[in-house]
């Protein structure tokens, strides 16, 4: 298994390092062209979905002509191609940059929510996904970083029409980060480090109110307060259990 995925990831970036290439009569066309010819050839390769052609070509009319008819629109159309093409590097710089250069653009809303959705892309794992492997135990600054700008985004932009889909991928992020402190909050209780176990999990139901993780939060700061003799935290704990999780083997008996 982990030979065919290595084999397919060798076959994808050979497929992106040849995407990526450009020949002399691209470049000598590109430093050649008018602004409204190359903006027009760019959007057509976004049409096609030829993103690493629309890439070249945004870049070139973005250092060509930096204050051209279409300098924030190719700068717009930059962030998704960036996106498209996995690479999250660029579509973040150009985001921020984009965001300190005009900060009052009709269309920021949709900036905050790709950054949002760039950053979600940097927090997946292709063949992890493909392969259905659980890794929710990953550094998770990335996600931490994607609920932030969807969270801007919503209370900035309420009306926005990309709130909807920002307030459901919130709420994923929400069961992603909540599980993540579930698995730090284990790894403690592994190394008998009952305080810090609690508190791990005492956050999860602070910061991550709602999430499927509730129950086991509970359940790390029971056993914790058992551990570290702290009676009326456990029974406080178990009272609260008992009235969300009536089904819990720590109350049901």
């Amino acid at each position: 298994m982990y030979k065919l995925a290595k084999g397919a990831a060798l076959v994808l970036l050979s497929v992106a390092i040849t995407a990526c290439s450009s020949s002399p009569e691209d470049d000598e066309f590109a430093s050649k062209a008018s602004p409204e010819v190359l903006y027009s050839q760019a959007r057509t390769s976004m049409e096609l979905g030829n993103y690493s052609k629309a890439v070249r070509t945004l870049e070139a009319l973005d250092s060509r002509y930096p204050f051209g008819p279409h300098k924030t629109q190719t700068q717009l159309d930059l962030i998704f191609a960036y996106y498209k093409m996995d690479d999250v590097a660029s579509g973040l710089a150009n985001i921020d940059r984009f965001l300190r250069l005009n900060p009052t653009h009709p269309n920021i809303d949709y900036v905050y929510y790709m950054r949002g959705l760039t950053n979600m892309q940097a927090d997946s794992y292709l063949f992890h996904d493909m392969m259905n492997i659980d890794r929710t135990d990953r550094d998770p600054k990335n996600a931490e970083e994607a609920f932030k700008d969807f969270d801007r985004m919503i209370k900035s932009y309420p009306n926005s029409k990309y709130a909807a889909d920002a307030q459901q991928r919130m709420q994923y992020l929400k069961n992603r980060l909540a599980r993540y402190s579930i698995n730090v909050a284990r790894y403690y209780i592994k190394m008998n480090a009952w305080s810090a176990a609690a508190v791990r999990a005492q956050t999860v139901l602070e910061k991550f109110p709602g999430t499927p993780e509730a129950e086991s939060a509970l359940e790390i700061m029971a056993i914790a307060y058992e551990e570290l003799g702290q009676e009326q935290l456990r029974a406080n704990t178990l009272s609260v259990m008992k009235a969300n999780f009536p089904n819990n083997e720590l109350v049901s008996n």
